[in-house]
């Protein structure tokens, strides 16, 4: 692409923004769900050289992929078989890394980065995510928002990312004023205490347990969060609703479906779904029915429920879990993430929860008019539904199914602990064998738990456990770039546990061993 073709995309995919309402955004898909996925085929097998070669090795003919049910048998990519085979630049259109403006970085199993460039435009389509919870969630169209970024900032994708989405809704003509403390708490707090009572209402965006740590000092401090009509975007974790109901109660919020939002995103793809106030309504109807959950999910916890938008994120399920394929600076089709889930069209969502005689709908504009801000004069007395009530399928999301946890948005993996015990001094006392697991205190805030087999013999003192755990944490500084970088020092430590060898709980003989738990 010369600079004059780049000059214009730019101009128009920007001016389509600009000029687009939300509504016609999201409406795009119902004629050409299938279509979009086959042309995005079709134009990375021609353009891109990594995939060009991942196909012709395979002696798949692209020509010969026309129809959905043939896309749909087309070899799956992932980061082992088509990112990490391929040189950076080969991975983008027409093999020029320069087309992209921008490199974020994400965490990989041995701390070192993986790269994902993209370019203006692809930011673009993420932020219509954003305005979607703006718009229909917060009514940052009529109110004046102060949107703090509590993601971590530099190369990590979160916060800048963000930060861009949320200054485009403000170019869109959004009230919408950002700032970017980062994952720095004292500025974070500063921010909203001089800032925030100068707006409507202050939006705090970051990971959940760092959201509910800024919280909980604020209140220790005397922070009166009800004043800023506190809402919430999150990303990275799982959390329960009892969480949810558990923060809101802190911040002040009068309405849950209306307060928070979750993005289920990637640094590989940016967000490729995001909470509603319809997924959220559903989902704490479904906290509160477990069998109906068991029912709909087929496991007894409980996944993270977002929307999604299939024509710009065209998500399959197969074997248990998610494939998706989208537009970015480097093209993906049909990729593997290693997320465990499904997907539900929004008809068959409606129609499975009618059958356990809940009417989403209904009791969503029951929520809306809960809200503090919903006065008669308000939109939603002059219409039908309240914001929120789209017709876009569901993606639920257990989350990766490569061993990983999440932890404060970094995926902590279990290779990393593993080096920490294999360190001199460490490993005599141990078997090599541990479970790692995020849990939750009676406070909701969460820890990093550790349980680790002791060897033959040893019996396990105060001091063993403390050196393991500092090995560990050290381990985990050393390799994990992202627990680094986003986990604040006060919640790095692991706590360890110390377990006799073939412990029945944790280490049971004669069973293949799970070094994670959810």
């Amino acid at each position: 692409m010369n600079g004059k073709s780049r000059h214009q995309q730019v101009i128009k995919a920007f001016e389509d923004f600009l000029s687009t309402p939300l509504e016609t955004l999201l409406q795009r898909h119902l004629n050409t769900q299938t279509s979009a996925a086959l042309s995005l085929f079709h134009d990375v097998a021609a353009n891109v050289p990594a995939y060009k070669a991942f196909l012709a090795e395979r002696e798949i003919n692209p020509a010969t992929i026309q129809t959905l049910e043939e896309f749909q048998k087309l070899p799956a990519i992932a980061k082992q078989n088509y990112i990490l085979r391929y040189p950076l630049a080969d991975l983008c259109r027409n093999g020029q890394l320069q087309e992209c403006d921008m490199i974020a970085a994400s965490s990989g199993s041995s701390g070192k980065p993986t790269f994902w460039p993209r370019f203006f435009t692809d930011e673009l389509q993420i932020a219509t995510r954003f305005e979607q919870i703006f718009h229909d969630s917060f009514y940052a169209d009529t109110r004046r928002t102060l949107a703090v970024i509590c993601f971590t900032l530099g190369t990590w994708v979160g916060g800048m990312f963000t930060t861009n989405c949320c200054r485009y809704l403000a170019s869109k003509g959004y009230p919408i004023t950002v700032i970017t403390p980062g994952n720095n708490k004292e500025e974070i707090l500063r921010v909203v205490q001089e800032l925030g009572s100068g707006f409507e209402q202050v939006v705090l965006l970051g990971y959940p347990p760092f959201l509910k740590d800024v919280i909980d000092t604020g209140i220790a401090r005397g922070v009166e969060w009800q004043q800023y009509q506190i809402k919430l975007v999150m990303a990275g974790e799982v959390f329960s609703e009892e969480w949810r109901s558990l923060v809101g109660e802190r911040v002040g919020s009068r309405n849950p479906c209306y307060d928070f939002a979750s993005l289920y995103g990637t640094a590989d793809a940016g967000v490729l779904g995001n909470e509603t106030p319809l997924s959220i309504c559903i989902r704490r109807f479904l906290a509160e029915n477990p069998d109906a959950a068991r029912a709909l999910f087929g496991e007894s916890r409980l996944p993270t429920l977002v929307q999604y938008d299939p024509f710009t994120r065209f998500f399959e399920a197969q074997d248990g879990g998610l494939l998706f394929s989208g537009d970015n600076g480097i093209p993906l089709v049909r990729y593997d993430i290693l997320d465990t889930g499904g997907i539900i069209s929004y008809d068959a969502m409606l129609q499975f929860l009618a059958e356990w005689g809940f009417d989403a709908v209904a009791a969503l504009q029951n929520e809306s008019h809960n809200s503090e801000f919903n006065t008669p004069n308000s939109e939603l007395s002059t219409q039908h539904s309240p914001r929120g009530i789209h017709q876009l399928p569901f993606v639920y999301v257990f989350g990766r199914s490569n061993f990983t946890v999440s932890y404060f948005g970094a995926n902590i993996y279990p290779e990393n602990v593993t080096v920490g015990l294999e360190q001199p001094g460490i490993q005599e006392w141990v078997t090599g064998k541990f479970v790692l697991q995020v849990k939750e205190d009676a406070d909701k805030n969460r820890f990093l738990s550790v349980v680790v087999e002791l060897a033959v013999g040893v019996e396990g003192s105060e001091a063993q456990r403390l050196a393991i755990a500092s090995s560990i944490l050290s381990q985990l500084l050393r390799l994990n770039s992202e627990f680094a970088n986003y986990v604040p020092v006060e919640y790095q430590t692991p706590q360890v546990t110390l377990a006799p060898m073939g412990d029945f709980e944790y280490f049971p003989i004669g069973v293949k061993h799970r070094y994670t738990r959810q």
